[in-house]
């Protein structure tokens, strides 16, 4: 995928300049040297997703500019992470001179990437889909982002990393479905609750 053409296109739906010192300052973002997972691949891979599904969305370019910065702020041990990646795309919206409205629906569907409340519109859910479309993914492709995730907390104890990372999963496993579109749910349903399910069997969990 050209990143770059992708950005200018962006842009320009969006009725903004090119803004290229934007684009190098998200891609140094996400080339970060203690970033495993949520790295420019990962970046790469959400535009994937939702260029196979941008029929769903009912605002694609707000949803397209909230995935480039939804993990822009990856601090590890930061709690506001999707907070501070939202005040960025906020102020980056506002300089380039963008309506209230989209810079308030950009922020808000960044900040649902979080994944620690409900998501409530269309879009909102779309982005968290998207976000947790590697759960679905084949084993193989699976298992990698889980280590992958590891690497980037290693300097955590096991046992702790073990306990916060169980309570994620398992709040995924606690809904009556993983994904609210059935579009994900159908194609990538089953798998996701196998790879999650083996990973909670690997932390030492049997039930949530």
């Amino acid at each position: 995928m050209n990143l770059k053409k992708r950005w200018s296109e962006l842009m320009l739906e969006l009725g903004l300049k090119e803004n290229v010192e934007m684009y190098e300052s998200l891609i140094s973002a996400y080339s970060e040297a203690h970033r495993h997972y949520h790295d420019l691949s990962h970046l790469q891979m959400v535009l994937k997703q939702f260029a196979s599904v941008e029929q769903l969305a009912e605002n694609k370019s707000h949803v397209e500019l909230a995935l480039w910065f939804h993990d822009a702020v990856y601090k590890l041990f930061s709690t506001t992470n999707e907070k501070d990646s939202a005040k960025w795309a906020s102020d980056f919206l506002q300089a380039s001179g963008a309506t209230k409205d989209v810079v308030e629906s950009v922020a808000g569907l960044i900040r649902a990437t979080s994944h620690t409340s409900a998501a409530t519109s269309n879009d909102e859910k779309l982005i968290v889909d998207i976000d947790l479309s590697v759960l679905g993914q084949p084993q193989k492709v699976y298992e990698k982002y889980s280590i992958d995730v590891r690497r980037e907390y290693r300097l955590v104890p096991q046992f702790i990393y073990n306990k916060k990372r169980s309570k994620i999963l398992c709040s995924f496993m606690s809904k009556s479905r993983i994904f609210f579109f059935d579009e994900f749910e159908i194609l990538l349903g089953k798998q996701a609750a196998n790879n999650v399910h083996n990973e909670l069997l690997s932390l030492g969990v049997i039930k949530c």
